[in-house]
């Protein structure tokens, strides 16, 4: 069953011709059942890319899926047009006095990994954001920097600085195969991996909240469940397009910075050659996972959420 969009997000056409199932919400409210409403906080510089990736996943599934986005009430964007942000999105502030509850809310990443989490502008209200999940989300998932936040906000994990960029596709385990959020995953998975900081697996050990899922031995923990915020963090990029990583790198270089090229990503890592994804099929496992994990477990009465 289809993901509910308005008609001109550009997303809408985009994974229409990707054979993603999309709906108006004229179409979705003739239909007598109630969707899963799922929200993505944006606070990626590219919103528009960022929400085909993440659209095209939770779109996926077999269920109907009420797509809301939501930024920061403060915080403009310098890198997507203000018509965009006026049409589709909505103040986390209006969000919030609206008492609106929802089953999920996808946060995602930031390209501020090298500051403290406390000297981020918008810092306090992202706290609040964290509070507020506690009572009007069913289930939140973090990713990347948006992940690290989370875990630093409710256990005091730590983001450590790198020395060089964490830049690749690099194998991971699968710790957990019974885990329902890894139902179909591989003994072994590819992911992308884009940051400058990670976490430390002792860490996270040292955490009894948290559950590494997935991890890796060049990079590190991938996949934690907090069960007590019912919440995951992802500190990888399942959901990047195949020229992300590829996008990236060439801004890097054109922009004159050191960066490495992104290993075990192009052929004979030779950037002069197309790269593959070969991460898509878990990607779409994943967020398929976490979305019939939802519908399994949320309440029917959007206001019996968090109570």
């Amino acid at each position: 069953m289809p993901i509910t969009l308005p008609n001109d997000l550009p997303a809408f056409d985009i994974l229409s011709n990707e054979g993603v199932m999309v709906m108006s919400p004229g179409r979705a409210a003739m239909q007598d059942i109630r969707p899963l409403r799922i929200a993505l906080l944006n606070l990626m510089p590219k919103k528009i890319q960022t929400e085909n990736q993440f659209a095209r996943l939770i779109g996926a599934t077999p269920l109907q899926i009420d797509f809301q986005l939501i930024r920061m009430s403060d915080h403009e964007s310098r890198n997507t047009a203000a018509d965009h942000m006026q049409s589709f999105y909505r103040r986390f502030a209006d969000v919030e006095a609206s008492g609106e509850k929802f089953d999920g809310l996808i946060i995602t990443g930031a390209p501020i990994e090298h500051l403290p989490f406390e000297e981020v502008t918008y810092w306090d209200e992202l706290t609040r954001v964290f509070d507020w999940t506690q009572s009007h989300v069913h289930s939140t998932f973090g990713v990347c920097w948006g992940g690290m936040a989370m875990a630093w906000y409710f256990h005091g994990l730590i983001k450590h600085p790198l020395d060089h960029k964490a830049f690749g596709c690099f194998r991971h385990r699968n710790l957990f195969p019974a885990s329902p959020y890894l139902r179909g995953f591989s003994d072994d998975v590819l992911v992308p991996v884009s940051r400058w900081t990670e976490v430390r697996q002792d860490q996270v050990d040292a955490t009894p909240a948290l559950k590494t899922l997935i991890a890796s031995d060049q990079a590190g923990p991938c996949l934690l469940e907090d069960a007590s915020h019912r919440a995951l963090y992802v500190f990888n990029h399942f959901e990047y397009d195949s020229t992300t990583l590829k996008d990236e790198y060439d801004r890097d270089v054109a922009a004159g910075k050191a960066i490495n090229v992104p290993e075990n990503y192009y052929p004979d890592d030779d950037p002069t050659q197309p790269p593959s994804n070969r991460w898509r099929s878990h990607a779409h496992l994943l967020y398929g996972n976490w979305i019939n994990e939802i519908y399994q477990t949320t309440e029917f009465d959007l206001t019996k959420i968090g109570g």
